[in-house]
């Protein structure tokens, strides 16, 4: 995160913001800038992606669907973004600690131990040790001592939109996150691609919420994509993964996509629309759809 402060340094902060007399390296400083850097960051992230998801990905058919709620995605946006700056709080004190030097992100490709090859292992560990955590963090989000305070606000959003990707309570946001943070104080990273890697997380995140349930044959059982995370907002006790099904299948909580068995959100609203208890009018997802009478389970 130190490359992305300098930037912000040598463009914004210290040519227009701050008196030259204030070091840049001071931590006061440092840690204003990485609050201002990092809030601007994740709106920018959230809002950019999750629109060009929203225009170009998401089938806006899915909000005809009787679980898509009322203004749901202004509410799902109206959420995230009050929740992304108390995420940054504890984010900040992270990057912080980064910037000062804890942790093993490395500059140069010299500096890593096993070279060019040593980014190859990096990006496949960060994947593998993300998709690990994420599970075992998302899972005990779940238990019913834990899950009403902090997890449920999330699941709120039976059909998501790509708005709901940061719909988080701050606390579940945070957490779910926190294995990001803790790869490079745990092993070696090159600090480009870790910034490479964080907009890809971001990007993954919508993409699972965006309702485009397609899927390569042969990726069916090994890629958790929407499809999977889909029926993890509509069956709840299922599909905890990230970005791979491995720990599910461990874990015991696999199920395989109810839209790749001709049972998803669209083939319920054709049902609907064939037995003309839907309102083909209410695509624009401003309308309410539970009034046609079906019933809506929440957890």
């Amino acid at each position: 995160m130190d490359l992305v402060l300098n930037v912000a340094d040598d463009y914004f902060f210290t040519p227009y913001v701050y008196p030259s007399s204030w070091p840049e390296d001071e931590p006061l400083r440092q840690i204003i800038g990485l609050m201002v850097v990092t809030n601007l960051g994740a709106a920018i992230l959230y809002l950019g992606l999750g629109a060009l998801s929203y225009f170009f990905i998401f089938d806006h058919k899915l909000m005809q669907h009787p679980q898509f709620l009322e203004n749901q995605v202004q509410r799902e946006i109206k959420y995230a973004l009050w929740s992304l700056p108390w995420i940054s709080v504890p984010t900040v004190a992270l990057f912080f600690a980064e910037v000062r030097g804890y942790s093993k992100l490395y500059d140069s490709v010299d500096e890593s131990p096993l070279g060019w090859s040593g980014l190859i292992f990096s990006m496949v560990s960060f994947l593998l040790f993300t998709d690990m955590c994420i599970y075992w963090v998302h899972r005990f989000l779940h238990h019913k001592l834990i899950y009403k305070y902090f997890h449920k606000p999330h699941h709120v959003w039976k059909i998501p939109s790509p708005f709901a990707s940061h719909a988080f309570h701050p606390v579940d946001g945070f957490l779910q996150g926190l294995p990001y943070h803790i790869y490079p104080f745990l092993f070696p990273l090159h600090k480009i691609l870790y910034l490479i890697l964080y907009v890809f997380v971001n990007i993954w995140t919508i993409s699972i919420h965006d309702g485009d349930y397609r899927v390569p044959n042969l990726m069916e059982h090994i890629i958790n994509g929407s499809a999977h995370h889909t029926d993890h907002h509509l069956f709840f006790d299922y599909n905890y993964g990230q970005y791979f099904t491995l720990w599910d299948r461990i874990g015991g909580s696999y199920r395989y996509p109810s839209a790749l068995m001709g049972k998803g959100p669209h083939d319920h609203i054709k049902k609907l629309m064939a037995e003309g208890k839907l309102n083909t009018n209410s695509i624009n997802g401003q309308t309410n759809n539970n009034k046609n009478g079906v019933h809506v389970k929440e957890e």
